[in-house]
């Protein structure tokens, strides 16, 4: 710093009071849970917008028994204990069954 800077005093410097900024803490304290509240309600709200314009864009695609897939590979190992290089799908499987929508028993192509 220069000794103009040390000689000369910010405007918040000169009118720090420390009573009103004690009390300025303590209403922010009582403010705590509302402000949190209002970010909750915030984050949910762009989530179902960003949910809103990926579903518009989205084409959903039947899948029926005979049908070839690839399975997802960090759903059969969830304690992810096979690395950052290994392969994310494994596959080709044929569809067997569809159980209920978006599940499916899968056989591989030899049986």
């Amino acid at each position: 710093m220069i000794p103009v800077e040390i000689g000369v005093h910010s405007p918040r410097v000169v009118h720090f009071n420390e009573a009103n900024n004690e009390e300025g803490l303590r209403n922010l304290l009582d403010l705590v849970e509302e402000l949190r509240d209002k970010a909750t309600i915030r984050v949910a709200t762009y989530q179902q917008r960003a949910s809103r314009y990926y579903n518009k864009r989205v084409n959903p695609r039947p899948i029926k028994e005979g049908d070839l897939v690839l399975r997802n590979a960090a759903i059969v190992d969830p304690t992810s204990t096979r690395g950052k290089l290994a392969p994310n799908w494994e596959g080709p499987y044929k569809v067997k069954r569809v159980l209920k929508p978006r599940t499916f028993k899968l056989e591989t192509l030899g049986g």
